[in-house]
């Protein structure tokens, strides 16, 4: 049984507040969480009538927010919306400190998202987004098999993009992580989650706006050294920010800088990038691997690893349109040209252009 879903997340969706550092004020009611985030990365490439194809789940509580229904509705994806009349929506708090480092707590009680969760149609889909501990991670990969062999009939295994929980990169896991890379195709931790794992100290320089690049590298190493994916031929992507991200397989490595270049120290700059238009980080790294894992599955034929080097663009450019603003970025259609416009720009034209910029880099 084949199925119209080219992206699924198991990611939460969440209403956030956000705290950033004095004096900017707090913010309220905030459309969030890394699902919501990873299907707008998702969603980006997917106009309409494809953007069906972007698969994820809400849970609503009599509190969720009628605009933040509204933006859902807007995106006309494969949502699956659940409505649950006697819990509240799923509420968190996120602060931000220097380096953009981030704090994060539940404000409320959350439901997890499990293989059982699926429909058919999301069971079915080409690729999944994961955000969780390792030993959940091999958890849902197994179980995804299992059900989409029992329900389904499909023996074919879907491509799976890893993004580990931040609270469980923990030197005390790195055993468990080594287990559940041979599971994946991607695995992407931020520079500070990567390092977090190997009880490796500080990896960048805030005062300087550096990360440690030969650390980052190394420890990337390390990972391919013990195998990704079931061949072993996976890769490893490091988000490390306003610095870009470190893509390694065993066969080839390389930096690729930021879509936005707020911070000149951080490498190499480029021609005509945009400057300072970085407004909140929060969702990035979550809307990086949307894009990621349709890159994966759209940025070639036939879907697959291979397209790895394609789909780490499309991941850069997603996470440019979401840290543009607090909240997600605005969609307006064009009709006189018969196209979407993300924070009035085009994003397949943002793309070419960021794909012009990096050709030299990986």
């Amino acid at each position: 049984m084949s199925s119209s879903i080219d992206f699924c997340t198991l990611g939460m969706f969440i209403i956030d507040e956000i705290h950033f550092p004095p004096p900017t004020p707090a913010v309220r009611d905030i459309m969030g969480g890394a699902g919501s985030y990873a299907a707008l990365g998702a969603r980006l490439f997917c106009p309409p009538p494809s953007s069906r194809a972007v698969g994820w789940l809400v849970d609503a509580g009599p509190d969720f927010p009628a605009a933040t229904e509204e933006t859902i509705r807007s995106w006309d994806t494969g949502v699956v919306m659940r409505r649950s009349p006697d819990r509240r929506t799923t509420r968190a708090w996120n602060g931000y400190g220097e380096g953009e480092k981030r704090s994060f707590r539940y404000l409320t009680p959350h439901l997890r998202l499990g293989q059982d969760d699926l429909t058919p149609a999301l069971l079915g889909a080409r690729s999944f987004h994961l955000i969780c501990a390792p030993t959940r991670c091999v958890e849902l990969v197994t179980g995804i098999r299992a059900r989409r062999r029992s329900v389904l009939g499909l023996d074919a295994p879907p491509l799976v993009v890893w993004e580990p929980v931040p609270d469980r990169c923990v030197p005390e896991e790195l055993d468990r992580c080594y287990g559940a890379l041979r599971h994946v195709d991607v695995v992407s931790p931020n520079h500070h989650e990567l390092a977090a794992f190997f009880g490796h100290g500080q990896i960048d320089e805030p005062a300087h706006g550096r990360v440690d690049r030969a650390a980052i590298e190394q420890l990337c190493r390390r990972w391919l050294d013990h195998g990704i994916g079931p061949d072993g031929q996976g890769a490893v992507i490091v988000r490390a920010g306003h610095a870009g991200c470190y893509l390694a397989t065993r066969d080839f490595s390389g930096w690729v800088p930021a879509y936005h270049q707020s911070h000149p120290a951080s490498g190499p700059h480029l021609d005509g990038a945009p400057q300072s238009q970085v407004v909140d980080p929060t969702g990035g790294g979550n809307a990086f691997m949307g894009g990621l894992a349709m890159g994966l599955v759209r940025g070639g034929s036939p879907p697959g690893r291979h397209n790895i080097k394609e789909a780490v663009r499309w991941a850069s450019v997603a996470a440019s349109f979401a840290i543009e603003q607090v909240g997600m970025p605005s969609l307006k259609d064009d009709p006189s040209k018969h196209e979407e416009r993300w924070n009035d720009d085009n994003v397949f034209a943002r793309l070419e252009t960021f794909k012009n910029r990096t050709a030299n880099a990986i």
